[in-house]
């Protein structure tokens, strides 16, 4: 039976690198995530149309879009729902009022996609993070296997393997049992 030796100091020195390296990617992918909210709310005050806003609500008649796409043309949620948000872009309100008014009336189910705020950030960065780990645990998995010697089970893989040891009574059996035959 074979077995791997342990890995190599060198290896474990690798490994502390992608762990580092992907802990520094994920963090990376995190702050871009996080400062890049502000900026895209911003942008939204400045100029709020119907369809923006619709396009952030997801329609809760059951057929599972945005309120902006709900392909019925008699639904009795999107419909009336495009009406009240053209009243309030009316009345001078941003896109980032609006959908935090249906927020709070509907809940979290009315968005069409997690905030990126608290909690809901990590729905945004775990995927990558989960990305950049199983990478790592792979290469450094692969690493190990490529680079360890085969051994016997409680061998040195320096010495090798000896002729098994006989009971010499048993050896001058054989041999007279052969010279007979």
């Amino acid at each position: 039976m074979h077995s791997r030796l342990a890995a190599s100091p060198r290896i474990s020195i690798d490994a502390a690198r992608v762990v580092a390296v992907g802990i520094m990617i994920a963090s990376l992918v995190g702050a871009i995530a996080i400062g890049a909210a502000p900026a895209r709310a911003q942008q939204s005050a400045a100029r709020t149309s119907e369809g923006q806003v619709a396009q952030s609500l997801t329609c809760q008649c059951g057929c599972g879009l945005t309120v902006a796409n709900c392909n019925m043309p008699t639904c009795g949620f999107s419909v009336p729902l495009r009406t009240q948000i053209e009243g309030m872009i009316g009345r001078g309100m941003s896109r980032a009022q609006i959908v935090a008014f249906f927020r709070k009336e509907y809940g979290e189910k009315i968005l069409s996609a997690p905030t990126t705020e608290g909690f809901n950030l990590l729905a945004w960065t775990m995927p990558f993070i989960a990305l950049v780990l199983g990478g790592g645990l792979i290469a450094i998995a692969a690493k190990r296997w490529h680079h360890a010697p085969l051994v016997e089970a409680g061998g040195d893989s320096r010495e090798p393997p000896r002729d098994p040891v006989f009971d010499p009574e048993l050896r001058r059996k054989l041999e007279a049992e052969l010279k007979e035959s």
